[in-house]
């Protein structure tokens, strides 16, 4: 998450570099249009000094609410703030002058934006989406704090078992333990330097505690889901809360949409979409226009034989994606794949770049796992599995 102090600051560097580079490239074009006379020189810089600081102004503004974000809001941000810069910066020029800003002024003014100022305008449209942007993601580059873990929980329903299945026959649940059990998951990640923040309880949610279906989290921006099952829907609520509290960008995921987090396996700027029971192809559609602009590139994934696709499959700290090999549909789709020998073992948390967190229900998994280097950090979570949970789904990591 970007800090409002970090926040601010890049918007006035990114409001000085749209604007000085506005200002010295129309500049520029106009002294070389006008023969490159060094005599030109003062009047020119004069004219739109105007219009480049109140172009900085209002970018500045722009830039501290992030709608320059994307190319294409940038494009927008760009072409409405280079007419008002423009007309603004003419009308102060003519005030300066002594001049009256009458009827006649203002068609002056409208008519340079189809002759002088329509270089300072298309100037500024370019600018904003090359510039503006760069140099706000160079400088904001450091502002989710590498240090500060969240961990999103929350706290199991009383009713849980009589929550969703779906490949799995039901068997008893116990909720003494499954409090227990969850517990010692919060305490895990604590103890592993994530910050837990419990997102209120609803003990008439029966899969609440399952808080990853609920939102996935790109960065500083949270995508809010449209649960598949229509009793899970009424969850996201509570979530979307929370995560607005955390200054996170959030997004959401509309019906006929319906997108479960679990389905969603982000490996470096690799996410992988199951499409399956609980995820539709129009769900997928809209968080692929949501992230493509971020840098993330999404593949659809078919899932048949597991309720979500991190049901059989997660990945490790290195992006290799692990999973059980008979609950896979299609192995051939990962650039790297690990089979694991139990099928509770397919889910893992990245806990740091050299540590993860599993289910102690898969000790053969985890013996693998640490053999190849990394730290195991194991809990026991056999009441959630019953409903077809797994460690992944207890919490939403925020890093």
């Amino acid at each position: 998450m970007i800090s409002v102090g970090r926040r601010l600051a890049a918007a006035f560097i990114s409001g000085i570099a749209v604007a000085g580079t506005v200002y010295l490239a129309t500049g520029l074009a106009f002294f070389i249009a006008n023969g490159a006379a060094a005599e030109n020189l003062p009047a020119i810089a004069e004219y739109f000094f105007p219009m480049a600081a109140v172009l900085f102004v209002l970018y500045s503004l722009v830039s501290a609410l992030e709608i320059h974000r994307y190319w294409f809001t940038a494009a927008v941000v760009g072409l409405v703030l280079g007419i008002v810069s423009a007309i603004a910066g003419t009308a102060l020029g003519i005030i300066a002058t002594g001049a009256e800003l009458n009827a006649e002024a203002f068609t002056f003014i409208l008519a340079t934006l189809l002759g002088t100022n329509l270089i300072f305008v298309v100037v500024t449209v370019i600018a904003a989406m090359t510039v503006g942007r760069r140099v706000w993601n160079a400088f904001t580059a450091g502002g989710v704090e590498p240090t500060r873990l969240i961990a999103l929980v929350r706290a199991p329903s009383s009713r849980m078992a009589e929550g969703e299945l779906t490949h799995l026959d039901r068997v008893p649940v116990d909720a003494d333990l499954a409090d227990t059990q969850w517990e010692g998951y919060v305490e895990a990640l604590r103890a592993n330097g994530f910050e837990t923040i419990e997102v209120a309880a609803a003990d008439e949610l029966a899969d609440s505690v399952f808080i990853e279906d609920t939102v996935v989290i790109f960065g500083d921006v949270a995508v809010l889901t449209s649960p598949g099952a229509e009793s899970r829907q009424a969850e996201v609520e509570a979530v979307r809360a929370s995560v607005s509290a955390l200054a996170l960008e959030v997004h959401e995921i509309t019906q006929p949409g319906t997108l479960d987090g679990g389905d969603v396996l982000k490996v470096g700027s690799t996410v992988y979409v199951g499409r399956g029971g609980r995820t539709n192809a129009e769900g997928i559609r809209q968080l692929r226009a949501l992230v493509s602009p971020l840098g993330y590139s999404v593949i659809a994934v078919p899932v048949e034989k597991v309720l979500h696709l991190k049901s059989g499959v997660t990945a490790l700290p290195d992006g290799t994606v692990i999973g059980y090999a008979d609950l896979v549909d299609n192995v051939d789709l990962y650039d790297r794949f690990l089979a694991v020998p139990e099928a509770e073992g397919a889910a893992v948390v990245v806990l740091s770049d050299d540590a993860v967190l599993m289910s102690s229900s898969a000790p053969k998994t985890a013996a693998l796992i640490e053999n190849l280097g990394y730290r195991v950090v194991t809990v026991d979570v056999s009441e959630f599995e019953k409903m077809e949970g797994c460690v992944t789904c207890l919490s939403v990591r925020i890093r």
